[in-house]
């Protein structure tokens, strides 16, 4: 029986009951058994994973430690590894092997982490279900007949099933926090700059962040701790220092002031959605917290302020993905018809995308819609900065609803934008938030909090995932998946 959670896999390490090499090959072996039904993987990278996990058993014999060191887990499929496929979940990358690893990538290993491989995304992580992959669907370890969430769906079900101890991912809207609510873990969205985006394909460059995923909260920060810090090769990362997180999880939040914003309790939400996440504000309370009621006046307008902005910056990102630059040179009349036919590889919501992105930036609209767009973001985080004034954390649902059905929202493009509504703000503010398992619904599906934090804040809202999780259940659950012979 191998350990469930980082941080025990970290402790039987440290202990010698285990190797790298052991739990590397009892994960792979997991994989192989399950994730032909679940497909959370794009590329297993088995060799390079246990020749990473032989070298951190070395270190470990020398005296080497570390929380990382010799844990396996697994990277969004839109993040560099050096040799290894890097897709983004579209044909247009199909085949692209990067001859470097990203800034996130590179701390990993100086870390000691065992790569098992690269999961399944979004197109170009454009999506909330993992649906819009060009590969196929990932499905939720809860109910193989429901999305994951997305963009990061890969990451978020390899976690939860136990194929990987912990994931990264990358949150441009919700992207990680979304399917950490809807498969059960713990997703963390760290301040914008907190991490170097070099090595990361871009989507939206003033949205994107890369985040990740843990079975538990110490799980989570120990991956944020070891992948935080400043990177020149990136002009937003942030050159501050990196205080010590997993020292801020005393699991004491006497006095911490909890804001309730009304504008995230609204019509449309799953009532059992609303019931548990208002039951876990209470538990905050019983653990010495001040709840606190706070308004984000702005919030309605967040769905059409991202959807303005985070188009038009994958426009302008992805105009690089001609036949000449990069994707494939696929033969043409001319040169318009070659870059034509290069593009059509990209999908359908990757399409629509750039189509909508094209449109508020193009001459005549630019002020009416991406001008517009950049005011009321700022409004918006003027909100939260005004809110932060009155308390130190927000606590709202992640996501509006539990995890729904394959193909239930593919022809709604709405209905699907929906499934970001309460996470968007947080990466048009520029803020820190996390999603924390609350509960159950009446199907068996799981319920996440969304903690929000101000800018580099971490520590604080992690601290509160903290302690509500040592004072509930939740996070023991695991979903149930057969073996196969």
């Amino acid at each position: 029986m191998i350990p469930t959670t980082l941080t025990s896999a970290r402790s039987a390490l440290q202990r010698g009951e285990t190797s790298s090499v052991a739990l590397t090959e009892a994960m792979l072996d997991r994989i192989v058994d399950l994730d032909n039904d679940l497909k959370s993987y794009l590329t297993i990278t088995d060799e390079l994973a246990l020749e990473q996990a032989a070298a951190a058993d070395h270190r470990r014999a020398h005296g080497e430690d570390g929380p990382l060191l010799g844990i396996p887990i697994a990277v969004k499929d839109i993040i560099s590894v050096q040799g290894a496929p890097t897709t983004a979940g579209s044909k247009i990358l199909e085949g692209f092997i990067p001859p470097y690893d990203a800034f996130v990538v590179d701390k990993l290993k100086q870390a000691g982490a065992v790569i098992l491989g690269k999961t399944n995304t979004d197109e170009f992580a454009m999506g909330s279900s993992t649906e819009n992959s060009a590969y196929f669907t990932t499905r939720n370890p809860w109910d193989l007949e429901r999305v994951p969430g997305g963009s990061s769906g890969g990451s978020a079900a390899a976690v939860a099933a136990g194929l990987a101890y912990a994931a990264l991912g990358t949150d441009t809207g919700g992207s990680v926090r979304q399917p950490a609510s809807l498969c059960g873990i713990v997703g963390l969205r760290p301040t914008y700059g907190r991490i170097s985006r070099w090595g990361v394909v871009a989507f939206a460059s003033s949205l994107d962040q890369v985040s990740m995923f843990g079975r538990t909260v110490a799980d989570c920060t120990a991956l944020f701790q070891a992948t935080a810090g400043y990177d020149p090769r990136d002009s937003t990362s942030l050159d501050v220092p990196v205080p010590d997180y997993e020292a801020a999880l005393t699991g004491d939040i006497r006095g911490l002031k909890v804001g309730v914003p009304a504008e995230y309790f609204i019509e449309g939400i799953d009532p059992e959605v609303e019931t548990a996440v208002r039951a876990a504000i209470a538990k905050l309370a019983e653990l010495g917290a001040e709840i606190r009621p706070i308004s984000l006046p702005h919030t309605r307008y967040a769905l059409p302020v991202y959807y303005l902005i985070a188009p038009a910056e994958a426009s302008a990102n992805l105009a690089r993905y001609d036949g000449v630059r990069y994707g494939p040179r696929l033969a043409g009349a001319d040169m318009i018809d070659t870059v034509k036919k290069t593009r059509a590889l990209f999908g359908p919501e990757v399409k629509r995308r750039i189509m909508l992105g094209t449109y508020a930036l193009s001459a005549g609209y630019y002020d009416e819609y991406y001008g517009r767009a950049l005011k009321v973001r700022t409004l918006i985080k003027q909100d939260f900065l005004n809110a932060f004034e009155q308390v130190d954390v927000i606590a709202c649902p992640t996501s509006p609803t539990t995890a729904f059905k394959i193909g239930e929202r593919t022809d709604d493009p709405l209905s699907m934008y929906l499934a970001d509504i309460f996470t968007l703000s947080v990466n048009l503010s520029a803020s820190c938030g996390l999603s924390v398992p609350c509960g159950f619904d009446s199907q068996g599906l799981p319920i996440g909090l969304q903690l929000i934090g101000n800018t580099l804040q971490e520590a604080t809202i992690l601290n509160a995932a903290f302690a509500y999780e040592q004072a509930t259940e939740w996070h023991n659950r695991a979903p149930e998946l057969n073996v196969q012979d």
